[in-house]
């Protein structure tokens, strides 16, 4: 199993924006130095607390000064500009990364974003994405003259074209024939893994899912390959997951509770926004359970995987028992304000070197019953 480090991320919006980003990077570097193997962060352009316009220029900075870490897009929103401008820009970073690099894509999830790009209408951006998805495929599976029509946008480059000096050509990814796809799916029996399924791409399912919301996501992910008369892609299958690992049960209790706990802050930023779009059974603890019961403290226990080595252990090996067989296990990045920031590096170190070990151990065992 790979371990990855998935971040948002969500930071207080009083923070600067130069000052998280000197954080996260710092974040990014020691999940590299205890070996995780990979990081995926969103894209936002219009949230203070979400403040990663550009992904790739962020992990750019990164490439040189990590070793083990794999970079990913957790989502590139495809609705949100020309798929040809996508597809040069991902294909530079590939090569800047030797392959180091997932392609993460989504149709967005920030209803600011939507407003200011005039794209609220969740069936259209479904559309858009295929419609983007396949043109990028199609440009970097062909040399020019490129003449693809959509209902959307249209990439046509034929009367420029000058072989001899390489004019007209669009860059291809250094990965053959592209990079591994992935897509975010954060509804129980998501018809974007059966997509998916069919298509050969690793589907990243949301922290906010009960054990058997993701199990859902198995059952449709096996459903898309079948169509497709494909296996389903298991091992590149991610499961996002907010983890904190102390050295006892009462010591991560303490710190997850703390009204100064980064969880407590980001929790409630998702329960605030959720309520507000009237989507709040996303985090409730029981379906049927009424929005005026939903508290932080309740969603940090039925969200929230957390305890000892051992017990965080036993957690995580129930989950994935209950779940299904993914690949990559996501362990949620927060916010280092106050005491967060030791917490935290306490939490991903006995989490790479305490925890995951024995987890892809148990992994390796169900694989080979």
């Amino acid at each position: 199993m790979r371990l990855g480090l998935f971040m948002m991320p969500v930071h207080p919006p009083t923070r600067p924006m130069h000052e998280v980003l000197a954080e996260d990077t710092e974040k990014c570097l020691l999940a590299d130095r205890l070996g995780f193997d990979e990081m995926f962060l969103g894209e936002h352009y219009s949230a203070w607390s979400e403040p990663y316009p550009s992904p790739l220029m962020f992990m750019a900075a990164l490439i040189d000064k990590t070793k083990n870490l794999d970079f990913g897009t957790g989502v590139i929103s495809l609705p949100n500009r020309h798929p040809a401008f996508i597809a040069g820009e991902t294909a530079q970073f590939d090569h800047m990364s030797r392959g180091r690099f997932i392609l993460g894509i989504g149709t967005g999830s920030l209803i600011s974003d939507f407003e200011l790009l005039g794209n609220g209408d969740p069936a259209l951006r479904n559309r858009m994405l295929v419609e983007s998805i396949d043109m990028i495929e199609k440009i970097w599976s062909q040399d020019p003259p490129y003449d693809i029509k959509g209902e959307f946008w249209s990439t046509q480059i034929a009367r420029t074209v000058n072989r001899d000096l390489g004019i007209g050509f669009i860059p291809k990814p250094y990965q053959t024939p592209r990079p591994p796809i992935c897509v975010t799916a954060a509804s129980p029996n998501s018809q974007t893994v059966r997509l998916a399924g069919r298509r050969g791409w690793g589907p990243i399912s949301s922290a906010f899912l009960t054990p058997e919301g993701v199990a859902t996501h198995w059952a449709m992910l096996q459903q898309g390959a079948a169509e497709a008369g494909r296996a389903p892609p298991a091992e590149q299958w991610r499961a996002a997951r907010c983890i904190h690992v102390a050295p006892s049960d009462a010591e991560a209790r303490d710190r997850v509770m703390n009204p100064r706990s980064s969880y407590h802050h980001y929790f409630a930023y998702f329960r605030e926004i959720l309520g507000g779009l009237g989507r709040l059974v996303a985090l409730k603890p029981r379906p049927d359970m009424p929005d005026s019961e939903v508290t932080v403290e309740g969603i940090l226990e039925s969200r929230l995987i957390y305890g000892s080595p051992q017990t965080v252990l036993d957690k995580l090996v129930a989950f994935r028992d209950k779940a299904g067989p993914f690949g990559s296990l996501l362990f949620t990045g927060v916010d280092w304000s106050g005491p967060n920031e030791a917490w935290e590096r306490e939490s991903m170190r006995r989490m790479a070197e305490e925890v995951m070990p024995r987890l892809s151990q148990h992994a390796a065992a169900k694989a080979a019953e």
